[in-house]
Formats: C-alpha cells, structure tokens, sequence
C-alpha cells in the first residue's frame, strides 16, 4: 500500500500500573500484559463501558516479551536477565528457563516465541545497556542484540545470531520455515531461515521503516505480521549512526542525560511473509505514545507501551 490510513482510537484502559510493554490475547479474547512493578495482568471486556483488569501473575524482575503457550502457561521475558515461564493458574508459579547465554548473564532479554515442538526462541536487545538505559544503546548503536533458541531440554540457550542492532519482537513465518526479528536500531525486519537449505542464514525481510520496530505479533498463519513502532523514524540519528563508535559512545552518554519525550506520531503496520506492507495505521498528536506492542482481540486493535499507564483500544482496519 501507498499511503498510511488513520489509526483510530476507541478507549484507553487503565491498568492501575505503568508501562504495558508487550500486549497478547488469550483465546477468549482477553490481553495479557505486563507491568513495570512485576505484576501480569488480564484485561477483559475490551468492548465494555468499564473494563475488568486481574492480576493473574507476579515475577520479581520487569516483564516485557509475553508468549501464551498451548497449556495456558505464559513465557516471559524478565528485562532484568531471565526468560521464564509463569503459571497463570495455581498461584502462578514462576520457573526460570534461562538466565545466561555463551557464558555470561542475560542483560536484556526481550521478546520469545514458541513454536509447535516446544523449541523458544527470544531476543537479547543489547549485551551493553540495561532496559533503563535503552535510548543509550540506539544511540550507540551498539550491535550487541542477539537471537537465542532454547530447545526442549536443553540448561542453556544456543546463540544463533550476533550483531544485531537492538533485537527485539519476533513472529514466526506461516508455513513456519523461518522467523522474522525485529532490529529497532536499524529499522529492519530481518527473516532467519529454520529449514531448507539456507536454514541458519539471515538476510532483510523489510528495510528501512518508517520508524523503530519493537514487538511483533502474528494471530495465526492466516493473518499478517503486526509491527509496532515505537517512534517515527529520527533522520539526525540516521547521520549519527555513520560516525565512529567513539563518537556514537559520546552521543549515547549525552542522551541518557536528557530527558526523553517521546513523539506525538504513533503508528502499527501489517506486513506479510513477502515483506509487503498490508496495513500501516498511523495518528499524529496522539494522546498515547511510544507504542511497543500491538494485537488484535475481541475485533480491536489493542496497543500497549513501555511508558503509558494503560493500554489502548483502537478500530480494526476496515472496521472505522
């Protein structure tokens, strides 16, 4: 598609918590998300005058990433170093799958999917900077992200991928031959082959976006790949990105310094497996910002964010 259509807003929800980083549905149609002080919470009656809002969950770290698994089980991205896998019946047990990776601690685990074998695979956004001090690692543009895959059995994730420019969401492709993984500091949807011949290559799926990819979410093999973008592109950090990591180093210490307002342009797009873009939405001077995850549930488009303290209910395309 040519142009960007508007991303229309129906409600916001509050959470009575702050920062709903990643957002999923549940098969009734409910969201599942996270808040900064630990909690997992349910959101039902999306489309309800007054929404019912549940903590389901607890964890000790800051999650991120969400992945409901066939059981009922939730994976979780601890930002604060772990992958985990919480019970959301029972008194939702936490266990931890991963912690380390090659050796070393997980700094900043990220987004996970799991696919029909029980393989999970996750991202690490950066092995430099912590979740509080992202701003400094897209300065920086550090190159630390990776792509990690944890077998069934297996103590200690397998890393697949080096070098990438803040890894973040993931989504696995329709036919499940490969995975799509979102580098925000590049502003690329990169495609990882699983099978075939080229399985174990990466190459770019989708490149220069119009702004930085964070989570990604896919409802099904019928359905598009759904992008958040956290922010519009920024063309002086593109120029900045050319200069050499000394100065890259300095920007990052400089801009950690300031304090961030993040843009009144949000926007989501869809994109299938060939990388053709099948919806982009998008509203200027939004009242909700930075959006870091975006689902689809109840017939809604629901937005979540890594600074709101609420999520956000907005109208399906097609459905304005």
């Amino acid at each position: 598609m040519d142009r960007p259509t508007a991303l229309v807003p129906v409600r916001h929800i509050s959470l009575g918590g702050h920062g709903p980083e990643d957002v999923v549905p549940d098969p009734r149609g409910r969201v599942l998300t996270g808040v900064a002080d630990g909690r997992i919470l349910r959101v039902d009656g999306l489309g309800d005058p007054s929404a019912r809002v549940e903590e389901v969950a607890r964890i000790d770290g800051r999650p991120l990433g969400l992945e409901l698994l066939p059981d009922g089980d939730l994976l979780v991205c601890d930002a604060e170093g772990a992958l985990l896998r919480v019970g959301l019946a029972g008194g939702g047990r936490v266990d931890v799958l991963a912690d380390s990776a090659a050796g070393e601690r997980l700094r900043f685990c990220s987004n996970v999917v799991a696919l029909p074998d029980g393989t999970v695979y996750f991202t690490v956004s950066s092995r430099v900077h912590p979740l509080h001090d992202w701003m400094g690692d897209l300065v920086e543009h550090t190159g630390t992200g990776r792509l990690l895959r944890l077998a069934p059995g297996d103590d200690e994730p397998e890393v697949l991928l080096d070098g990438l420019q803040f890894a973040n969401g993931l989504a696995v492709s329709a036919d499940g031959t490969f995975l799509i993984v979102a580098e925000t500091g590049a502003r690329r949807l990169t495609r990882y082959r699983l099978t075939g011949p080229a399985a174990g290559r990466a190459e770019p799926l989708v490149e220069n976006l119009p702004g930085f990819p964070d989570n990604l979410w896919r409802g099904g093999p019928e359905g598009p790949v759904w992008v958040a973008l956290a922010g519009p592109r920024v063309p002086p950090l593109d120029l900045l990105h050319r200069a050499g990591p000394a100065v890259r180093h300095r920007a990052a210490r400089l801009a950690l310094r300031a304090p961030y307002r993040p843009s009144g342009t949000i926007g989501v797009l869809a994109v299938d497996d060939t990388g053709r873009t099948v919806h982009h939405l998008t509203r200027r001077r939004s009242g909700f910002r930075m959006v870091t995850s975006v689902c689809a549930a109840a017939g809604r488009l629901v937005l979540g964010s890594l600074r709101e303290p609420g999520i956000a209910v907005c109208a399906a395309p097609g459905a304005e």
